[in-house]
C-alpha cells in the first residue's frame, strides 16, 4: 500500500468505478475533477493530524498507509465535492441526489477508519521518483520501454514503484539509475515492459544505490509485477470524532 503522503490516494478511474457519469457532469458543469481529488486529500489530511494528535507515543503522517478505508474515504468525499460544486451551479435535485449520497458514503467510510484504526508502517519507505533512464549499447528489440523503480529497506521491504519514464529503443539498450538516495533506503529494483500498467521486475536481486542498471537484450514478461508499496505493521485505534453534516 502507498504511503498516504506519497502523492494522490486516488485518481479520476477510481471515482468513475463508482459514478460512470462523472467526466460527463464535470465537463458540463466545467468542475475540475483533479482539483476535487486534492482539496478531498487534504480535507483527510486535516482529520488525520486530529486523530494522531491524540495518539501516545506520537505517530509521524508520513509512517501512514493508504488501507482500504481511507482509499474509500478519499473517493467519496472527492465525489461529493463535486456534486456539491455541480448542484450549487444548477440548483439541480439529481446532482443534490448524488450529493448526499456520497455525503453518507463518506461517513460510512470514516466509520470504517475508526473501528479499524490508521494503517501505521515502523519503517515507512517513500515512492520512489523516476529513475533516470538513457539509451546504451544492446540488443534489445526496438520499441517503446516504460521503465520504474522502487526502494526498499535492510529487511526487504518496498516502497510503492515509481511513476514510469519512457524510452525508444533502436538497435540498443537502456541503463537505468536512481536519484537521491532516502535515508532509510538500502537497495532498489526495476520495473520494465513495453506497457504503462504491465511492468515487471528485472534484476534478480535488490540494486545498491548509487548502482546503474543495465537492461539486458530481452524483457522479463512475467514473475514480480511492480507493486503498490508496504503493507502497515500495525492498525493504531483513532479516537471518534464528531463529522460535519
Amino acid at each position: 500500500m502507498a504511503l498516504f503522503t506519497d502523492g494522490d490516494v486516488s485518481g479520476i478511474e477510481d471515482l468513475r468505478g463508482y459514478d460512470t457519469q462523472l467526466l460527463d457532469v464535470a465537463n458540463i458543469e466545467g468542475i475540475d475533477v483533479t482539483r476535487k481529488l486534492k482539496l478531498a486529500q487534504d480535507e483527510i489530511a486535516a482529520e488525520v493530524a486530529v486523530m494522531l494528535a491524540g495518539a501516545s507515543p506520537t505517530v509521524d503522517p508520513g509512517r501512514i498507509v493508504v488501507t482500504t478505508p481511507l482509499k474509500l474515504w478519499h473517493v467519496f468525499l472527492a465525489l461529493e465535492l463535486v456534486y456539491r460544486d455541480a448542484y450549487r451551479s444548477q440548483l439541480n435535485d439529481r446532482y443534490a441526489g448524488k450529493r448526499d449520497e456520497f455525503h453518507l458514503m463518506v461517513k460510512w467510510a470514516h466509520e470504517k477508519i475508526i473501528q479499524t484504526g490508521l494503517g501505521i508502517v515502523n519503517d515507512p519507505i517513500v515512492r520512489a521518483t523516476p529513475p533516470h533512464v538513457e539509451l546504451c549499447s544492446g540488443s534489445l528489440p526496438d520499441g517503446t520501454y516504460y521503465v520504474a523503480a522502487a526502494w526498499t529497506d535492510v529487511a526487504g521491504a518496498e516502497g510503492m514503484t515509481s511513476i514510469p519514464a519512457t524510452i525508444d529503443v533502436a538497435g540498443s539498450s537502456f541503463a537505468v539509475r536512481m536519484g537521491a538516495t532516502p535515508a532509510n533506503a538500502a537497495g532498489w529494483h526495476v520495473y520494465a515492459g513495453v506497457a504503462p500498467h504491465s511492468l515487471f521486475q528485472q534484476n534478480s536481486a535488490p540494486l545498491t544505490p548509487g548502482q546503474t542498471w543495465t537492461q539486458p537484450d530481452t524483457i522479463t514478461a512475467g514473475g514480480k509485477a511492480a507493486g503498490f508499496g508496504q503493507a502497515h505493521d500495525y492498525l493504531l485505534p483513532v479516537p471518534r470524532m464528531i463529522q460535519r453534516g
